[in-house]
């Protein structure tokens, strides 16, 4: 008895009538008039005849258009049933023995080679779209962290210090004066000046952002007197980095030797 052939169609694995015909020595044509009897007594009970037998046709050495069945794993089950004696038996163990070969081959990673220039030309092309993709993903993952670092690299500054800082430290990131800094800051209603103090808004007085304390000064007539020594926290200086930032105004390590407007 020979080898059963097993195909794929249509996403299912099937074999032709025409092949079992041959294996079990009957004649096609009878073959066909069994199967469209079990068609029938399929539909009459409302199942789904084409679970079981496909309807198919084939060219004929003549070149004419025949009609044949594929069958379903359930039709060759319902054809073998039907079957008695030795041929049924070895055409039994025929199929099934097929059928699992046939699902454990599909269950496997196919690699699908191009069997004319032409595929193969396709999958090059895609594949090499594929590439320039991934390229242009990865010069534009690189252009964001290269973007993002200044800033990551001005917060870590922040956040790993400890110190207090003057206004004037502070300005100097952003290549500004103290006094420019002062009054930017009052200009965004940070803070205002009065007796020759700056001192912020109330709305700040209980967020951490200073650390003031009055010392003991000498005026320049010899009098003594006392100064608000007002320094800023690393809470406070990433409070102003963010403020500054809202605002257009960015520390120089931020500004990739891009054209800043100057504040004095």
């Amino acid at each position: 008895m020979n080898q059963l052939k097993v195909i794929t169609f249509k996403g299912q694995l099937v074999t032709d009538s025409r092949e079992i015909a041959e294996m079990v020595g009957k004649r096609h044509s009878d073959l066909l008039e069994s199967i469209n009897g079990y068609k029938q007594t399929l539909e009459n009970g409302k199942f789904r005849s084409q679970d079981f037998f496909i309807n198919h046709t084939y060219k004929s050495t003549q070149n004419k258009e025949l009609p044949c069945f594929l069958l379903t794993r359930k039709g060759c089950d319902m054809v073998a049933n039907k079957m008695t004696g030795e041929k049924g038996v070895l055409f039994t163990a025929a199929y099934v023995i097929r059928f699992e070969e046939m699902e454990k081959q599909l269950s496997k990673p196919q690699l699908n080679l191009p069997s004319t220039y032409k595929e193969a030309l396709i999958a090059l092309l895609e594949k090499e779209g594929e590439r320039e993709q991934l390229e242009l993903a990865n010069k534009q993952k690189d252009q964001i962290i290269g973007e993002m670092k200044p800033k990551a690299d001005y917060t870590d500054r922040i956040l790993n210090s400890k110190g207090l800082m003057t206004i004037t430290q502070i300005a100097k990131d952003y290549g500004m004066s103290g006094q420019a800094m002062n009054n930017k800051l009052h200009e965004l209603g940070v803070q205002y000046n009065q007796g020759g103090q700056w001192l912020l808004y109330s709305k700040y007085h209980d967020k951490g952002f200073t650390h003031s304390q009055t010392i003991d000064i000498t005026r320049s007539n010899g009098s003594p007197d006392t100064k608000l020594n007002t320094k800023w926290t690393q809470k406070g200086r990433l409070f102003l980095y963010n403020l500054l930032k809202s605002k257009g105004i960015v520390p120089v390590i931020e500004r990739n030797d891009k054209p800043q407007l100057r504040i004095v």
